[in-house]
Order: structure tokens, then C-alpha cells, then sequence
């Protein structure tokens, strides 16, 4: 039975927050949700797939908007679904792997990878290096990307949005290519997670408001984005946030 209470509520905001952030920029929700949630004493192995599942209903729900916003294009001949689905297919084959990792890592060394990951995903944004667009290279980012996904629940985003923009795709396609690709990629992970894990579903106390926030969010993170004319100094700002939360988790793990 699901607690209503003061912490139920503060969840949902942040799930609500965080996901604002991740559609409106592409990445940041279980970047910085996972180690937040961790600092605050839950369980990693519990943390991360009910991240993993909130944020693929966020998700579903901000690919629906930005297409509907025109962020990026969606239907069956457009260069964005192609790109999306390319990545969510080889992304497909690092979510077993990355379950399995995440189940079998002791608590302590899935936050030290937990935060580590986030000072490497935040520093990726800052630098955002340049490099020619090519199938391989995005298949590469796909792949990474979706094995940071499912066994930290974060380091998605930075990865793939970062990596789109770097190889030449406009800024807002990008975000709206990685929420359309993320969100296929959590739910695998999340399902993945919950068989080799015997079919035990993480506590509904934690699930149920990650999930109505993240859903809210997916819906308002979008029509920001369609609106804005320059993310860049979100995206610096929410690196930085990343890089702290990391050393802090590092530090709480030695």
C-alpha cells in the first residue's frame, strides 16, 4: 500500500524538476535524480530501476510533445525517427549486459560508478567537443550510453544529446532524438532489472511518485524547449550540478 506523505510529495516534485530539466535539455534526470536519491540513504539497487521506469513514462510522454511542438519530427519518413531508432536497436544489446553488471556490483561500488559517471557526464557537456557526423560513431554513443543507462539509471542523456549536437544534428532535434530513444531504452532496462532480480518490483513508496512526476514533467519540459531560443547555459549549469553530486556520492562511498 502506497504511503501518502510530506516525503511521497517531495519526491514527486523532484521527479517533476528533474524531468523538466532532462526534456528540456536532454539529459540530467537520472544523472542527477540517481546519486540525490542515494545521498538521502535509499537503497542504489532499489534507486535505480524505479528511475529507470519513471523516467521512461516521462519520456514517452516528452516524445509525444516535442513532436507535437516541433522540436523534432517524428513521423514514418523523417531523418529523426531513423536516428532514434538506430540508437534504441544497438542500444538494446548493452541493457542485458548493464542489468546484469548493476545486479551483481556491491552497493558500494555501484555508487562509487555511480559517481564517477556523473563527474564524467557533466564534464562531457562542458567541453562538448566536436566530431563528423557517421552511423558507427552514433552507434557507438547509443551503445555506451544505454550501458551507463541500465546499470546506473543515468548517463543517458549527456552521452547521446551532447554526442548528437557535437556530430552536426540542430540543438532541439537532438533533445527530442534522445528522449524518443531513452524512453524505450529505460523501460528495457527497467524490465531487465526486475527478472534478473526474480520479478521482485521495486517499493511502490518510491516508484509510484518518481513516476507521476516524471510524467508531469515530460509533458512541461518540451513546450519550454519550444519556446527557447539558447539552452546552453541550462545545460553548463546543469553539468555542473552533475560534477557536484558526483564528488559528493564519491565521497560518501570511501
Amino acid at each position: 500500500m502506497v504511503e501518502i506523505s510530506v516525503v511521497f510529495l517531495i519526491i514527486i516534485l523532484s521527479a517533476l524538476i528533474m524531468e523538466i530539466i532532462d526534456s528540456g535539455i536532454g539529459m540530467m534526470y537520472g544523472t542527477l535524480l540517481t546519486p540525490i536519491l542515494i545521498l538521502v540513504e535509499y537503497d542504489p539497487k532499489l534507486v535505480v530501476p524505479c528511475v529507470l521506469l519513471s523516467q521512461a513514462i516521462g519520456g514517452f510522454a516528452a516524445t509525444y510533445h516535442h513532436h507535437k511542438y516541433k522540436n523534432a519530427e517524428f513521423n514514418w519518413k523523417s531523418g529523426d525517427l531513423k536516428i532514434a531508432a538506430f540508437i534504441f536497436g544497438i542500444g538494446l544489446i548493452s541493457v542485458i549486459i548493464g542489468a546484469f553488471i548493476g545486479i551483481k556490483l556491491p552497493k558500494d561500488y555501484l555508487k562509487w560508478y555511480i559517481g564517477i559517471l556523473c563527474v564524467i557526464m557533466g564534464s562531457i557537456v562542458l567541453l562538448r567537443k566536436k566530431f563528423n557526423f557517421s552511423w558507427k560513431k552514433v552507434g557507438f554513443i547509443g551503445a555506451l550510453s544505454a550501458l551507463n543507462k541500465s546499470i546506473s539509471g543515468g548517463g543517458y542523456g549527456p552521452i547521446v544529446a551532447s554526442g548528437n549536437i557535437a556530430a552536426g544534428i540542430q540543438a532541439k532535434k537532438s533533445i527530442g532524438i534522445t528522449d524518443f530513444a531513452e524512453a524505450p531504452i529505460c523501460l528495457a532496462s527497467f524490465i531487465a532489472w526486475v527478472a534478473l532480480n526474480k520479478w521482485t518490483i521495486p517499493s511502490y513508496n518510491l516508484l509510484i511518485p518518481l513516476c507521476i512526476g516524471a510524467f508531469l514533467g515530460g509533458l512541461i519540459g518540451p513546450i519550454l524547449l519550444s519556446k527557447s531560443k539558447s539552452h546552453l547555459l541550462i545545460a553548463r549549469l546543469v553539468a555542473i550540478l552533475a560534477i557536484v553530486s558526483g564528488l559528493l556520492l564519491i565521497g560518501l562511498g570511501l
